[in-house]
């Protein structure tokens, strides 16, 4: 069957989800406190393993500074912002919206076990990473969902694009997204998510939406120099 990983996992995010919105209002403001901390950490380390696999640092820096330019000149930031506030509006007091939205968002759909199993589900194989990938995410939804709120169930259209068309344009993007490409993608996605934590942490809200462009950008500056 078409995208049964990527239906898989989806169906587990929003599974967490529930459980996750069940469950957060058992929680104490501070024990919501304590696990948002934690969580911070966890999205911490996360974000510097992936950072820590580049080996094309001046690729990681390129991408991050071309990213932004493109970002900024998108106002990505903002339209994410919007976005969050229609659904706000929508699901008035039931948490922070836009930033359960984009954390969650970049938690699902950046790694190597988004991008090999969508690849994996493509070319005909058993979809085996991707339900992997879909217990990992059911149980970060859970997580995510008690101290960011409803935001997080909306991380499933992004999941569903990104991990949808690579699968849908598997032999394609098997050709495209090489070993080196996949692990310079990998690297400024886990900068994206360092920043994440350090929002989650409470240290300085950072613009990540402006430099999402920069995990593409990853790609064309890889094949542009001749390092895929």
């Amino acid at each position: 069957m078409i995208l049964q990983g990527t239906l898989v996992n989806i169906a587990a995010v929003v599974a967490g989800c529930l459980i996750g919105k069940w469950a957060g209002r058992l929680l104490s403001a501070k024990m919501r406190e304590t696990l948002m901390i934690g969580l911070g950490l966890a999205v911490l380390l996360i974000g510097l393993q992936l950072a820590r696999q580049s080996r094309q640092i001046m690729i990681v820096i390129g991408s991050l500074i071309f990213g932004g330019l493109i970002g900024e000149g998108l106002g990505l930031e903002n339209r994410l912002e919007q976005f969050g506030l229609r659904l706000q509006k929508r699901f008035s007091g039931t948490g922070r919206i836009a930033e359960g939205f984009v954390t969650a968002s970049l938690l699902y759909c950046v790694g190597a076990m988004a991008i090999m199993g969508a690849l994996q589900d493509g070319l005909g194989g058993p979809p085996t990473i991707l339900y992997a990938k879909a217990a990992l995410d059911g149980v970060a939804s859970i997580a995510l969902t008690s101290t960011l709120g409803i935001g997080v169930l909306f991380s499933i259209i992004p999941l569903l694009v990104y991990q949808g068309g690579i699968t849908l344009v598997a032999e394609l993007a098997e050709t495209v997204l090489t070993e080196p490409v996949v692990t310079e993608m990998n690297a400024v996605g886990g900068l994206l998510i360092v920043a994440i934590a350090i929002d989650l942490l409470g240290i300085r809200r950072l613009p990540v939406g402006n430099l999402l462009p920069a995990v593409f950008v990853a790609i064309g500056l890889i094949w542009t120099f001749g390092m895929a």
